[in-house]
Parts: structure tokens; C-alpha cells; sequence
């Protein structure tokens, strides 16, 4: 044997012995102590003097029957048992891996039932005051043991519960097995009655078991682990562990207060926080209840100050646990505010640190403290000094760098706001910051703070009905009467009341000189008796007195002194006077000084005196009415300031709108409707620019905008059916008022989905809206326009709301006194065509009434007789009511011709019978004849105007309904041949259909030719001879080309607009006229009219694109019109064609990039809505810059620098990809060779610095280092150059940056060798060769609007020659008729190739909105 199998062999023996004295001194019932130990293994090795040590591991085989053993034990022996059966709890958590559940379940049922016996047992027990040492001991291991295994078992019950949670997840289609959801559901369920138990047991004052009370930290360590490993579990703070939840939270409360657990409760809250972020809200909740409840506050300064000391460098790091230290802070601060107090200035510290996080927390903090705890009026001067430094710090993070912490800060202020927590006097300062923030760049302040203005709104302390134009004469009003007041005020002050000490210390001086004086001889002393002879004496020395006084406060110093010298030989038993009888100076001082001021015991003898008459009555009255002006101007003028911030935040939130990010624009339409519930000034301003969204892509966006309109003007409030109806009429009424047309567009939508919905109201409101129209409620006109319109728009729900009541509508509005409010009729049409196919889409046959019907009668009838009338509106009633004529009338050419006749007729007459008038009247003035001349001006405008409408509907007639019931037809034709061919026929046809379905030409030769038909009709029919229409359109041509004969205004829009109208109808007349409509454009001096010009020739470059596709550069130059609307028109128009692909975006482009820079913001906006629109386009912009740039830097264009800066850097923020940066570098560098001039240098070399350069546009920077070289002399193009190196720098790799810096010592070198003359003689060739005399005068934009345009508006009249396509030859120009009747020249039109099929006009013209 070897000496180590020796040595083993002694230790084996040692240990059976030591085993067998302890199994012995068990045995013998000897005293042994159970200590909780660190490690559950430490229990099996040999332990101190007296110190338990498990004897038996019971293998799991053996276990359930040892297990049936402690249950019987536990019956018999009560809790105690455990001493005896520890081993056996102890083997299940050393076998816990191996053992079946149910072994589990049933330990844990034991020890359970041992601890709750305990629980039981121990009151008695402790309540005895004859306890034995034996039992004491005996109940304190049974205590530990039980503890001990409970503790240790449901740790290990809870790792396998989450494990087993964690590996039986289930996946997509999966599902747990059912003995695993079993075993998770008994565990949550008796894990509460663990907790229950254990919190049953140490409520007990068991620490009377331990020796001195002192109960060992082991005990309190198990545990406190056990709850804190409970709590590690994912799912504690969902709703379904909330009792587990709180017995954690008791059980630790109870450990916490009565077993000094405060510090270690701390510093374990500390590292789970940093470990599990979920544990925020349970360990707020948490020591909330132990400082309530428990009384532990003390742990809430320990918390905090652990927070408190972390650095910010630390909490910086990510996984440091700063999210859940916010989140603790921010709730436990909900929780209980008041505690937070005294431990605020440690987390203040943290406002400074790098942590977003934590100032987010500490604002959070500094929020719930002021709304819960430093609000209202009774604070003491240290609270609201509190208050108001926090006040402070909230306001500072407003402005906070992170935008995380300025949108927590204003969430932060909305619930001060909304509690009503806000100091009055902070009211302007914090809407004042609140409206700033809505300029933010982050979306989340944004929308933050939109809330805290409508927080502002909601609770605000003023009247915001009223705008600040309504404050500004009542705050006038009240100024001037307090300034009255206080001038009254200082009139009636009384005089201020000097004390006599006061006034004794400002008269010494000047009384001593006269004293000394007057007892020095002088050589005055004739004059002495005389004075002391005017000084006579009192009766008594008391009067004398009260005499010297008054000499005193008169300033009649020496009759005092004389008359004091006099009263001591008077008098000379006097107290008053005994001092004098050594006439000093000071004596005299004393007894003067006496009398005036009075001594400690004497009164004082000026009070003697006759006071200074004041007026006390009503002097408090007078205060209290200045101090109630004082206040009620200064509420005015926070009032004022108040909504001025109101409409100030209004006009912000109204164009957001507008925004792409949806959540804004939701924030925006809630914001919109808090402010119209408020009845807030301006802001129905809103909730009608919303309207718009109703044809929004985003749905959210449209819900929204519905959803608001709904609760604003759909919900109605009243008692009965009829009241709610009444309501819901008032209020879409208010709204329809004064609406534009694209409001009430708008609003058909929402109304008609009121009206679909099946509302009760329905049947009720249409009542209502019948009885307005028809005035059996006494209405406005306004209200009646209104009433109709909703009509209509419930007639698009509903046909017979208006089909049936025709006969109304045509007595009420449309028959004879339509001519007495043709705005009423107008909108009375309006709403008949709302039972038109047309409008309902309809695509059955033709809905269509007979024209013998009342209402064409009533119609034609109207519009005739308007024609001879001077009614404004009669034009806009004309046009719906031959717009309806087309869409419901049978025939409708025959109505409008014999309407057509009819207008001319009357109009006639009228000439006719004014000319025998003018005949037979000899003398008539020459004013009357002006003025006759000027109504037959204006009717024969409406007549024109009438002839324009029925061509355009002539044509939209043949092109939509005509030939949509030509394809009706066609289809039942074709679908009743189907039917009556046989089966073989049909195998025939489909074969035939097949192949045509092969070749494209299904249906293409029946369309084709159907649309042949219509073209011939417009092109031989419509304008034929013996058409009415034709006779018209030589007095159109004649007008529109003869403007100084015919001048009128009213008779030139009319002309040309109906002349337009008329090129609409075929090529020929187009081709024939265009000259003089682009003439009429360039040279009109009337701005509707070149505006009315811009959008018919958008219409007509849409159906004839190539007849008008070589005048486009005329087009273009009404960019630069001198009139803001035309340039307005313009851009709209040349937006819509280029972005439908009608124009081919060119060169032209230029002159939108103008309006980039237009005096109208309007038009800016516009123009940049176009860039905005063609950027969305492939490479669109990218390919127009560099022309633009061209273009932009000629210098006859004269443009400042200043302004082609602003143009291209808005034009190259839309250059975002490298490849296209790479490509402008190389072209633009390639243009410093083709410039002529200094100024095209500097514009070219600003261009490039406006790039986002980016590494490889910056190599071709330096490849093209030859086409700028010579240049970089030129301040303007080094410095721009110089700039793009510096931007390169910020962030650049150290080899890139080395390129960047060679490459700027380049240009420095070169830019400074010119400028000291030391160049190559090859550079200054090249210098010599590339410079230019000097760069053109600068001229300004708006100096040159009208003049420098095109080159169409800059040669005259040689300008309007019809653009060829090759230069070859020219043709003759068209010329004005002078006044003196010169005949027209004849338009000589060269033969321009036309399409074969023209465009159809598939919608409605906007030139109505622009013809007055």
C-alpha cells in the first residue's frame, strides 16, 4: 500500500467516526443549532461545535416514500417534525434535476403546511414568559429549516417554470403540450400561497428566538434572494402576476422594517434596475408601499442617492441601466411626490450630465412635484421660491439639445396645464416657447407641442373668443381711463408729513449761523431794538413756546432766537427756559432744539400747530377703484397677448396641415377641432382648410377629416328629433356661407356619406332644408342658397330627394324670378344636375328629360332674358344652366340653337330701340350715349360669352355623352347577337376573337371608328354654314383682333374666351386663330384677360399638342409677366402639362426657377410645389441643371448673385445620388472653359460648391483641375472651391483627408501666385486668353419683369410670326385695326401637321374663376 492510499484510507476512517458521534449526539437528544448556509452544499460537510449536518441524501427512489413519511410525522408531531425530516426536503433540491414533478409538488405541499403550522404554533409560544432554552432552540431550527428548504425550493421551482416557459414557447402554428401548461399554471397558482405563508410567519416577532434578538444575516439573505429571484422573472409585471407582485412587495416591506434590510433593499434595487429594465415600474410601485405603508422613507433618499452618484460618464455607456433608472424616477415620482423633495437636488445634478435619459427623468420628477405638491395659493415663501426655480429649470429644457428631452418636457407641461398647475404670470412666457417649439425640426416636439397649445387653449385663464383686433380697443379704452385716474390721483395727493427731528436736522446749520450771529455784537445794533420790539411774548412760557415753533417752520430764525433770549427774562421760573441763564450758543441750540423737537417726556410742541390741510375723505375708496383699473387693464393686455399667441399658433398649425408625416397632420385636425369647440377666433380658418383632405391617399388622413367634421357639425345636440335636425342644418349652413367651390366640393362628400349612412336625422333634415328653401321659415337669402346646395348633395345619396320636388325648384328659383337672384338660381341648378348621369356615373341608359319640360322652358327663358340685363352674376348662372341643359335635356343642340336665337333677337331689339330713341330724342347728352354704348357693350359680351359655352358643351357633349351612349349600344348590340347565334357560330367567333385578341385589335376598329364620327362632326358640322354657332365667329375674331375699337374690359374677357372655346371645336379653326390668341396674350393689357388666354391654351395644347407645340416658348414667357396673377396662372398651368407629360420639360424650365425668388410667396410656393413634383420624376432636374445654370448666369439676364445662389441651392438639394453629383462635377468644371466672363466663373464655381460632394465627385474635381485653374485668381471661384475642401474635411478617413488638404494647398498656391504676379508665363497666357473686359452690369429682376422675357416679347411686332419648325421663311405678321376702321389683315397660317383623332375633353374648364 502506498503511503497516499494511506492517507485516504485515515480520512475515510476519521469522517465515519465524526459521523457516527453526530449520529450518536442526535440520537442522545444533545443540543445542535441549524445555520442557514451560504451554498445549499455546505449543509453535507462537516460543520462547527454544535452545527447541524445533514446525515442521509435520500436517493429519489426512496424519496416518495420517505415523503409519506413526513406526512404522517407532520399529522402526528405538528411542525416541529422538520428537525427530524430536513434530510428528506434536503435530498429533493439535491435530486431536484432528477425527480419526478410530483415529488416536487408534494415537498413543497409539506413545507408549506410546516410553515403555516409554524405560523400557528409561534404566537403562544411567544407570548409565554416561561420559555424554555430547549424549545426556545428547538422552534428557532425549525424555523431556519423550513424557511431554508421553502426558500430554496421555490427558486429552483421558479428557474425550471422559466426555463420550461422558454423551451415550449410556441412558434408560428404550434402549440404548447398540455402537461407543460398544466405544470406553469400550478406553479403561478401556489407560488402566491408560498409568499402568503412566509409573510403569515415573519410577521411574527420571532426575533425573539435568537439570542439578544439579533437575527443572523443568513436568515434574512434567503429570503430576500428568494423574492429578488422571483422578481427576475420576465412576466412579474404583467396584470396576471399582480398578487405575486404585491406579496413580493409585502414580504420584502415586512424583511425592510423589522429585520434592517433598508441598505441591502437598496443596493439590490440598484443592480436589478441596471439588469432588468421591466423591474422599473414593479420596485416603483415597490418603494412607494415601503415608505407609505411600511414608514421606511428613509429607503427612498438611499434609492435616489445611489441614482444620484453615478456618473455621467457611467450612465453615458450603454447597458448601464439609464432607461430604467428614468422610468423608476419618473413613476416613483407619480407616486409619491412629496418625498421627493428633499432628495431633488441630487438628481438636478444630472440636468447637466451627457444622459438624455436622465434629464427626461428629472423633468419628469420636477413635473409631478409641481402639479401634486407645489400648486395652488397656499405656499410659504420657500415653496414658491421652489416652485418657481423649477419653473425655471422646465423652461431652460425647452430649448434642451436633444429632442427626446424637448418632447417629454412639453408632454410635461400639457399635464401642468391640464391641472390647472400653471402660475398665472407664466401663462405668456410658456405659450410663448410652446408656439416656438411648433417651428421645431423633430416631429415629436411638433406634435408635443400642438398638445400643449391645445392644453393652453382648453384651460386658459381669458376670454380667447375674442380676436386681438377685438381687445385692442378696450385695452385703449381702459389705459386712457387709468391714466385719468392717476393723473386725478397726483392732483388730489396730499403733501407728505416731515417729521419735526427731520426737519430740526435739515434747519440746524443755518439756525446755529443765526444763533452765533445774533449773540456776537455787530455793528447793526441800532437796528436790534427795533427788532426785538416787533417780538413780543405770549402770556405763559407754554405759548411762547409754541411762538418760537412756529418763527422756526416759517424759517423766521432770528425772531425764534430773539424771542427765546426775550421769553428767559419773562419768564424765569420756567423749566423750559432755566438752561438760559448762561446765553451761550449751545445753551440756546438746546433749548430751541427743545421746544422744536420735543423731549422724551415733553410732546413734541409742533404738534401743537395747525396741520397742513389734507383731504383723507375717501382716499381708501380711491385706491381700491385704481388698483381694480390697474388690474383690469393689465388682464386686457395679457389677454391680448394671449391671442395674439393664439393666432400666431393657429396660422403655424393650419399649414401643417398640409405636411407628408400623418401623425402631424392627425395632431393638426384635432388641434383644429379643439380650437372651433372653444369657438376660438379664427378658427373655422382651420377646419375649412382641412376640408381638402377629404380626397387625401392617406386614410388615416381622410378618417380624420371625416371623423372631425362629424363631431364639429354631424352631431347635433337637442331634445327632440326636430331640434337636433334644426341644428345640424345651422350648422352646415354657417359653414356653406361664403364657402369657395372647392369647399363645397369638399363637403358633398361628407354629406353625402351622412346621408348614405341611414341616419335617423335624414328624413328630418331634408324636411328642414325644404322648408328654408321654400321660405316657410322665415331665412336669408344666404341660408336659402345654402339649404339648396345641401339638397343637392343629399340628392347624390338619394335621386328623389330632388327628382321628385323638379316643379319646386323651377317655382321657387328658376322660373320668373330667376332673374332677380341669379345666384339663387345658379346654385338651384347646381343641384338639379345632381341627379345627371353624368354626376352619378351612372352606366344604364341615359336619364334624360323631354325639352318641352318645364325646366328647360324656365332655363332658356332666363338666360335670354339675362342677356339683355346687367346682372353680375348672371355669367356663372348661364354657364351651369347650359352645363345642365347638355347633361339632361333630349337634343340638347336644338335647345341651345333656338337659345342662341332668341339672345340675339332680344339683344337686337335693344340696339334697335335705343337707336330710335337716340333718332327721336334730339337733345339727348353725349353722357347718355356713352352709357348706352357701354350696356350694349356689356350685353353683347354676355351674348358672346353664351355663344363660347354652348361650343364648349357642344363638344363635350359629342365627345362624353354621345359617344358613351354610342358604346352602349355597340355593347347591347353585340351582347343580343350572342344570344341569337348558335353553337357552332359562337365556336367561330371565339376563334375570331382569339386571333383579334392576338393581333390587339379587339374593339379597336368600332372605337376607332366611332371616333371618327365624332371628329367629323366637330371638324364639318359644328361650324358649317348652316350652323347658328359659325355666325358668330367672325365677330369674335373681329373684337378680339381689333382692341382699340372694341375696348370695353367685359367685351374683350368675353371674346376671347369665347374664341378659345371655338378653337376647341376642330384643327382648322385652332390652326387659324392661334396667332391671335398668342397675340391677344403677349399684347393685352388687361391681366384676366392674358390669364384667361394661359389656361385656354393649356387646354388647347392638351387636344391639338401639335399645332401648339411650337408656340410653348410663348407660353413660357408669361412667367415673367409684370403682374403677379397672370405669373400665378402661368406656373399653375405649365405645372399641370409638364407634370402629365403634355409638354416635354425643356430649356424653358429656367423661367419657373425665376419664381423661385418671386416678390409673391404665393407664387414661390408655387413654383416650388413644380420642383418639388418633377424631382419625383427619374433624373428630371439633373438633366435640366446644367441648361438652367446657363441660362440663370447669361449676363444680358442681369441677374444678382444673391439671387442665383438662392435659386440653386434650392434646385440641388434635389441632386441626392453620387453618381449624379459625379456627373454635374465633370459637366460644370467642362463650363468654366465656355464662359465668357468673370460673373459666369464665379456662378459656375458657387454651382459647385451648392453639391453634396462626396469622395468620388471630389476626384473628378481634381481630374478636371486644367478647366479651372486659370480661373482660381478670381475671389469668386476660390472661395466657393475652398468651401467644398473644408466641408470635405468634417469626418474624413486620414488618407482622404490628406488628399483634401494637398488639393487646398493646391488652389491657395495658385490663388496667391496670381495675385503677387509670379505666375508661368503659360499661365498668364491662358489668363491673358480667358478673361473677358468685365462683367455686364448687374440689373435686377424686377426691373426687367415685362420687358426682358423671351425672345418673343423682345423684337416687336416681328416677335409674333407662327414659330417654324425649320428657319427658312417667315410669315406675315398680324397687326391691330386702328379706330379709324382700317380693314383686318387676313392671318396667313402655315399648314401645320394635325392628329388624325383629337384629344377628347375629358374635364370641366377653370377659366370661370378668372373671367372678372
Amino acid at each position: 500500500m502506498s503511503y497516499q492510499d494511506s492517507v485516504i484510507k485515515l480520512i475515510i476512517i476519521m469522517f465515519h467516526e465524526t459521523t457516527c458521534e453526530f449520529s450518536i449526539y442526535v440520537a442522545a437528544g444533545m443540543s445542535w443549532d441549524f445555520f442557514v448556509p451560504v451554498c445549499v452544499g455546505d449543509l453535507v460537510k462537516t460543520g462547527g461545535i454544535n452545527q447541524y449536518v445533514v446525515q442521509d441524501v435520500v436517493s429519489p427512489k426512496q424519496l416518495p416514500l420517505q415523503l409519506n413519511k413526513f406526512k404522517a410525522a407532520l399529522r402526528s408531531q405538528g411542525p416541529l417534525c422538520i428537525l427530524e425530516y430536513f434530510d428528506t426536503g434536503y435530498s429533493v433540491l439535491q435530486h431536484f434535476n432528477s425527480v419526478e414533478l410530483a415529488v416536487k409538488e408534494d415537498t413543497l405541499e409539506l413545507l408549506v403546511k410546516v410553515v403555516s403550522g409554524l405560523a400557528v404554533s409561534l404566537p403562544s409560544l411567544l407570548a409565554s414568559t416561561s420559555i424554555s432554552a430547549a424549545e426556545r432552540r428547538d422552534n428557532l431550527n425549525a424555523v431556519k429549516m423550513s424557511v431554508f428548504l421553502l426558500c430554496k425550493l421555490t427558486e429552483s421551482l421558479e428557474s425550471a417554470s422559466y426555463r420550461q416557459s422558454i423551451v415550449t414557447a410556441p412558434g408560428k402554428g404550434s402549440k404548447k403540450s398540455k402537461s407543460s401548461i398544466e405544470g406553469l399554471l400550478q406553479w403561478d397558482s401556489e407560488r402566491e400561497g408560498v409568499l402568503q405563508n412566509l409573510i403569515q410567519l415573519l410577521q411574527l416577532d420571532i426575533r425573539s428566538l435568537w439570542s439578544l434578538s439579533l437575527v443572523e444575516e443568513e436568515f434574512i439573505s434567503c429570503v430576500t434572494c428568494c423574492c429578488y429571484k422571483l422578481l427576475e422573472n420576465p412576466t412579474i409585471g404583467h396584470v396576471k402576476s399582480k398578487p405575486t407582485r404585491d406579496c413580493i412587495i409585502h414580504l420584502l416591506g415586512l424583511l425592510i422594517k423589522k429585520y434592517n434590510h433598508l441598505l441591502g433593499a437598496s443596493v439590490k434595487v440598484i443592480q436589478l434596475l441596471q439588469h432588468f429594465e421591466q423591474l422599473s415600474s414593479v420596485f416603483a410601485q415597490a418603494v412607494s408601499v415601503w415608505s407609505m405603508e411600511y414608514g421606511v422613507r428613509a429607503i427612498i433618499g438611499e434609492v435616489i442617492r445611489e441614482i444620484g452618484q453615478k456618473s455621467s460618464e457611467e450612465l453615458a455607456r450603454e447597458g448601464s441601466g439609464v432607461k430604467a433608472f428614468s422610468t423608476f424616477l419618473s413613476e416613483l415620482s407619480g407616486l409619491v411626490p412629496e418625498l421627493m423633495i428633499p432628495n431633488i437636488s441630487v438628481l438636478i445634478t444630472h440636468l447637466e450630465g451627457e444622459s438624455h435619459t436622465m434629464r427626461v427623468a428629472v423633468c419628469e420628477v420636477l413635473g409631478e412635484i409641481l402639479m401634486r405638491v407645489l400648486s395652488g395659493d397656499g405656499l410659504d415663501e420657500t415653496s414658491k421660491a421652489d416652485r418657481d426655480r423649477f419653473f425655471d429649470i422646465l423652461q431652460e429644457h425647452l430649448h434642451d439639445t436633444h429632442s427626446h428631452v424637448r418632447t417629454r418636457v412639453l408632454q410635461v407641461y400639457t399635464r401642468i396645464v391640464n391641472s390647472k398647475a400653471l402660475p398665472l404670470c407664466r401663462y405668456s412666457e410658456v405659450m410663448e416657447l410652446a408656439v416656438g417649439r411648433l417651428m421645431d425640426k423633430s416631429i415629436n416636439v411638433v406634435k408635443s407641442a400642438i398638445q400643449l397649445v391645445a392644453a393652453f387653449i382648453a384651460h386658459n385663464p381669458y376670454s380667447c373668443k375674442l380676436s386681438s383686433a377685438d381687445l385692442k380697443k378696450p385695452l385703449e379704452k381702459e389705459t386712457a381711463k387709468l391714466r385719468e385716474m392717476k393723473e386725478e390721483l397726483a392732483e388730489k395727493a396730499p403733501v407728505a408729513v416731515i417729521k419735526a427731528s427731520e426737519l430740526w436736522a435739515a434747519m440746524e446749520p443755518e439756525l446755529l449761523v443765526t444763533v452765533r450771529t445774533v449773540l456776537e455784537p455787530t455793528n447793526d445794533a441800532e437796528e436790534e431794538p427795533e427788532e426785538d420790539s416787533n417780538v413780543e411774548a405770549a402770556e405763559n412760557d407754554m405759548a411762547t413756546a409754541v411762538k418760537i415753533a412756529q418763527y422756526l417752520r416759517v424759517n423766521k430764525y432770528r425772531k425764534a432766537v430773539q424771542l427765546c433770549m426775550k421769553a428767559h427774562s419773562l419768564f424765569p421760573q420756567s423749566d423750559m427756559f432755566a438752561s438760559l441763564t448762561t446765553l451761550t450758543a449751545d445753551n440756546l441750540m438746546e433749548v430751541l432744539a427743545l421746544i422744536f423737537k420735543g423731549s422724551d417726556d415733553t410732546p413734541d410742541l409742533s404738534q401743537n400747530l395747525p396741520p397742513t390741510p389734507q383731504k383723507e375723505e375717501g382716499k381708501e375708496g380711491e385706491d381700491g377703484e385704481l388698483k381694480k383699473q390697474e388690474m383690469l387693464v393689465q388682464y386686457l393686455k395679457d389677454t391680448e397677448t394671449f391671442a395674439l399667441q393664439v393666432e400666431r399658433a393657429i396660422s403655424i398649425i393650419n399649414t401643417m396641415l398640409y405636411w407628408k408625416t400623418t401623425s402631424v397632420v392627425q395632431e393638426a385636425v384635432q388641434f383644429c377641432v379643439t380650437v372651433c369647440e372653444f369657438s376660438v377666433a379664427n378658427s373655422v380658418s382651420g377646419v375649412r382648410r382641412m376640408l381638402p383632405l377629404v380626397w387625401s391617399t392617406d386614410a388615416a388622413n381622410k378618417d380624420a377629416v371625416i371623423q372631425a367634421y362629424k363631431r364639429l357639425y354631424l352631431n347635433p345636440q337637442g331634445d327632440t328629433v326636430r331640434n337636433k335636425a334644426q341644428s345640424l342644418v345651422d350648422n352646415l349652413s354657417e359653414l356653406m356661407i361664403d364657402a369657395s367651390l372647392g369647399t363645397i366640393q369638399c363637403l358633398e362628400e361628407i354629406v353625402q356619406e351622412f346621408f348614405a349612412s341611414g341616419s335617423n336625422l335624414q328624413s328630418t333634415v331634408v324636411q328642414v332644408l325644404w322648408e328654408r328653401f321654400t321660405g316657410k321659415r322665415e331665412t336669408s337669402a344666404l341660408h336659402k342658397r345654402a339649404a339648396v346646395l345641401l339638397l343637392g348633395m343629399a340628392a347624390r345619396a338619394e335621386r328623389e330627394v330632388v327628382l321628385s320636388n323638379l316643379d319646386t325648384l323651377c317655382s321657387v328659383a328658376v322660373g320668373e324670378k330667376a332673374t332677380q337672384d341669379f345666384l339663387l338660381a345658379r346654385d338651384t341648378v347646381i343641384t338639379i344636375c345632381s341627379i345627371t348621369d353624368h354626376v352619378r356615373q351612372s352606366k344604364g341608359a341615359p336619364f334624360r328629360l323631354p325639352q318641352d319640360h318645364q325646366l328647360f322652358t324656365c332655363l332658356t327663358q332666363a338666360i335670354a332674358e339675362g342677356v339683355v340685363m346687367e346682372d353680375p352674376f348672371w355669367q356663372s348662372f348661364m354657364e351651369q344652366a347650359v352645363r345642365l341643359i347638355f347633361f339632361l335635356a333630349e337634343s340638347p343642340e336644338q335647345l341651345c340653337s333656338r337659345l342662341l336665337q332668341r339672345s340675339a333677337r332680344l339683344l337686337l331689339d335693344q340696339i334697335s330701340e335705343g337707336g330710335e330713341v337716340c333718332k327721336d330724342v334730339d337733345q339727348m347728352s353725349n353722357g347718355s350715349q356713352e352709357t348706352n354704348e357701354q350696356v350694349n357693350c356689356v350685353c353683347l359680351a354676355q351674348l358672346l360669352a353664351l355663344c363660347g359655352c354652348v361650343a364648349f358643351w357642344q363638344v363635350s357633349h359629342l365627345e362624353r355623352s354621345v359617344s358613351a351612349e354610342l358604346r352602349r349600344r355597340r355593347g347591347e348590340t353585340e351582347e343580343r347577337e350572342e344570344k341569337e347565334k348558335g353553337p357552332s357560330s359562337k365556336a367561330k367567333a371565339a376563334n375570331e376573337s382569339a386571333m383579334e385578341e392576338e393581333l390587339g385589335l379587339i374593339g379597336a376598329s368600332a372605337e376607332d371608328t366611332e371616333a371618327e364620327l365624332i371628329r367629323r362632326i366637330c371638324e364639318t358640322e359644328l361650324l358649317a354654314e348652316g350652323n347658328l354657332l359659325s355666325a358668330f365667329l367672325p365677330l369674335l375674331v373681329k373684337v378680339c383682333s381689333s382692341p382699340g375699337r372694341y375696348s370695353h374690359p367685359q367685351l374683350t374677357t368675353a371674346a376671347c374666351l369665347a374664341l378659345s372655346q371655338y378653337m376647341m371645336i376642330n384643327p382648322s379653326v385652332c390652326e387659324e386663330n392661334i396667332r391671335l390668341m398668342f397675340t391677344v396674350l403677349e399684347r393685352s393689357t388687361l391681366p384676366v384677360v392674358r390669364a384667361n388666354a394661359i389656361i385656354a391654351l393649356g387646354d388647347l395644347i392638351v387636344r391639338f399638342p401639335n399645332i401648339l407645340e411650337p408656340w410653348t416658348q410663348n407660353l413660357y414667357a408669361r412667367l415673367s409677366d409684370e403682374e403677379p396673377s397672370v405669373r400665378q396662372t402661368a406656373v399653375t398651368v405649365l405645372t399641370q402639362l409638364v407634370l402629365k407629360d403634355v409638354l416635354k420639360v425643356k430649356g424653358q424650365v429656367s423661367e419657373v426657377a425665376l419664381l423661385l425668388i418671386d416678390p409673391e410667396a404665393h407664387i414661390t410656393s408655387l413654383a416650388l410645389n413644380f420642383f418639388n413634383e418633377l424631382a419625383s420624376k427619374d433624373n428630371a432636374i439633373y438633366n435640366l441643371l446644367p441648361d438652367i445654370i446657363s441660362r440663370l448666369s447669361d449676363p444680358e439676364r442681369g441677374m444678382s448673385s444673391e439671387d442665383f445662389n438662392t435659386i440653386m441651392k434650392q434646385l440641388f438639394s434635389y441632386i441626392t445620388k453620387e453618381r449624379q453629383t459625379e456627373s454635374l462635377v465633370e459637366k460644370l468644371c467642362q463650363r468654366f472653359r465656355t464662359a465668357k466672363t468673370e460673373r459666369q466663373w464665379c456662378d459656375v464655381a458657387m454651382s459647385l460648391s451648392l453639391l453634396s460632394m462626396c469622395e468620388r465627385g471630389f476626384k473628378r474635381l481634381q481630374e478636371c483641375w486644367e478647366c479651372y485653374s486659370d480661373k482660381l485668381t478670381e475671389a469668386g471661384v476660390y472661395q466657393p472651391l475652398l468651401s467644398i475642401a473644408s466641408k470635405l474635411r468634417r469626418g474624413a478617413k486620414p488618407q482622404f483627408k490628406a488628399q483634401i488638404d494637398e488639393f487646398e494647398k493646391r488652389l491657395t498656391a495658385v490663388h496667391t501666385r496670381g495675385l503677387e504676379n509670379v505666375e508661368s508665363p503659360e499661365m498668364d497666357e491662358e489668363n491673358k486668353n480667358g478673361k473677358t473686359s468685365g462683367d455686364a452690369a448687374p440689373r435686377s429682376r424686377q426691373s426687367k419683369r415685362g420687358q426682358i422675357k423671351s425672345s418673343v416679347s423682345s423684337h416687336g411686332d416681328d416677335s409674333f410670326v407662327t414659330p417654324q419648325r425649320s428657319r427658312k421663311s417667315k410669315k406675315p405678321v398680324i397687326t391691330f385695326s386702328s379706330d379709324e376702321g382700317e380693314d383686318d389683315e387676313e392671318a396667313v397660317m402655315a399648314e401645320l401637321e394635325t392628329p388624325k383623332v383629337t384629344t377628347p375633353i375629358a374635364r370641366s374648364s377653370r377659366r370661370a374663376r378668372l373671367r372678372n
